[in-house]
Parts: C-alpha cells; structure tokens; sequence
C-alpha cells in the first residue's frame, strides 16, 4: 500500500510529572497539557499501520480492488456504507475530488462495504500478529489498553463526527488486539473528524492544510502528498502563494510567526474539541494508556510498520 493516513504520527513524548489527586463526584481529573493529544498520536499511529500493511492489499486484491488509492478509500469510507464520492471527499477532506471519483463509487461495484470490513478486520489481525508477533498481541498489557481506549471512546459523540460516527455503529471485536484497533479507529476518527472544524474555522481548503502542515516539519512531504493525495505541482504552487498572501509562509515556503501561531491554535482547539474522551478516562488512565499503546506502537516501528521519508519539509 502507497497511501499514507490523514494524520501522521509526532510528538510522541513522556509525560510532564503528574501527581495523582483525589476525583470529586461528577467531575474530572485535570490532564496534563496536551495529554491528550500525546494519547491520540499514539494510538492514531497504531491505527495507521493498516494502511502501509501489505496485507491490506492482498485482502483488497482478492476482491478486486488492485489500486491502492482504491483500497483506501475503500477500507476507510466503508464504515459510511456505499457513499458516493462527494462523501469520500468531504470527509476525507484532503484528497483531491478527481482521485477519489476516480475510484468510487467504483470500489462499490467490486465489494460491497460490508466485505471491505471483514477483509478489513482480517488485514488488521495478521497486521498486528506480524508486527507485535504472538506474545505482544496475547499479552496482558496489550488487553489492558484495549479495555482503556474503549472506556474513553465512550465518551465521543456522532454528532457532526460523520467518520467516527459510521465507526461507532461497527461490533466491537472479541479479540484484545482487534478491540485495542477497534478503540484506536475510534478515538482516530473523532479527533479527526474535529480537526476538520479547526481546518474549516481557519480557512485553511485541502491544499493548504497540507502545505502548512508540512511546513511545520511534521507533516508529509511534498514528495509524499502529490504521490497520494492527487494534487499537482501547480495546485501546490498556488497554495504555497495563497499562504503566503497570508502572511502565513514567508518568500523561501517557511512558517511565519503568524503561521507558527496559526498552526498551534489549530491543533488547541483540536484539542478542545477532542478533550471528552481523555477527561472521561481521567489523568492517570490517560497516562496509563498512552504508555500501555507505547510499547506496540514501538514495536511496530521496529518491524518496518511505516515507510521512510515520509515526515519532514522536503
């Protein structure tokens, strides 16, 4: 698979010290700042490994969805059932309309969504028993951050989260390391769904989302965008001068203090708008899990689990 996840895992840090207090009824453990995010960017990251995973596209290619813009789209969207692709567009937000219509609703006539799930659920078990090996994915630790991500994902809501919200109608799986992708999927695409708003409130469209994004180092590269995202070198152009008419990049494409500014705020009020699940789970179970999904997530990254060269400005 070539395509790469809407979000990209960073800033995947140790907590600041946290000292444990007491919980008044009906109210939450204050988090730390950013807790939640550093939680997300985790398990987001788990859940990414789907997508790079040559399984997915062999499940996908048994059905005959070969591209692999077409099995993205495909494995992502089937959740929404069979949406056509202003759908695809609106709620995958930085693809290029003309590549998704390209494949949908095609990748509809090849497999209905209800099969891309459970090629999607098989892909995502030998994924992780190939990534994690036998003892990682029957482990304690592992059925103990399954039982944590569910437990804050009970706190998301569908309205206006369209992503999340075709998710959250979906079983959870029995299986631990299923559940743990499961609540991964789920705490993904809330926050995504989210960050969409913040896009959307600071005027940023698709292309120069991307463009800032990247410009802040953790985002895709350029390379990497106009590979998956189909957009052309002259959508990006325009996007780098709308920017910077801006202000927001200078004359070399650099983030300006204003852009630097904006970018923050963007990710704060993802932030705000993404905070029920981490204070429903509270200060240390958010602790808790983050390090729990820590130790698959590195482990993943150590079995080749995602491409190089993919983060970064060039």
């Amino acid at each position: 698979m070539t395509n790469s996840p809407p979000f990209l895992p960073y800033e995947i840090l140790p907590f600041p010290p946290y000292q444990p207090v007491g919980n008044v009824p009906g109210m939450t453990t204050p988090l730390p700042e950013r807790a939640g995010r550093r939680c997300h960017n985790v398990l987001n990251s788990i859940a990414a490994t789907l997508y790079f995973s040559p399984d997915l596209g062999r499940e996908l290619d048994s059905l005959g969805i070969k591209d692999s813009d077409g099995a993205y789209f495909a494995t992502r969207a089937a959740a929404m059932g069979a949406v056509g692709p202003g759908t695809v567009t609106a709620t995958f937000y930085n693809f290029s309309h003309e590549l998704v219509a390209s494949h949908v609703p095609a990748v509809w006539r090849a497999a209905s969504p209800e099969t891309v799930l459970a090629a999607r659920e098989r892909a995502i078990d030998t994924t992780l028993r190939r990534l994690l090996g036998d003892e990682g994915v029957a482990s304690k630790e592992l059925a103990e951050a399954a039982e944590l991500g569910l437990r804050a994902a009970e706190a998301c809501t569908r309205s206006a989260r369209p992503l999340y919200a075709a998710h959250a109608d979906l079983p959870v799986p029995d299986e631990p390391h299923l559940a743990l992708y499961h609540a991964a999927t789920l705490l993904r695409e809330h926050r995504g769904d989210g960050h969409l708003a913040a896009l959307l409130e600071a005027e940023l469209g698709p292309v120069d989302a991307l463009v800032s994004h990247t410009a802040t180092g953790r985002g895709m590269t350029p390379k990497w965008v106009l590979g998956t995202r189909g957009w052309s070198r002259t959508d990006w152009d325009a996007a780098v001068v709308r920017l910077q008419e801006r202000g927001l990049l200078d004359a070399e494409g650099e983030l300006t203090e204003a852009g630097e500014t904006l970018r923050k705020d963007i990710e704060a009020r993802t932030d705000r708008l993404d905070r029920a699940p981490y204070e429903h789970l509270g200060a240390a179970g958010v602790e808790r899990l983050t390090e729990l999904a820590k130790k698959p997530l590195l482990t993943a990254f150590a079995a080749g689990a995602f491409p190089e060269g993919m983060i970064g400005k060039g």
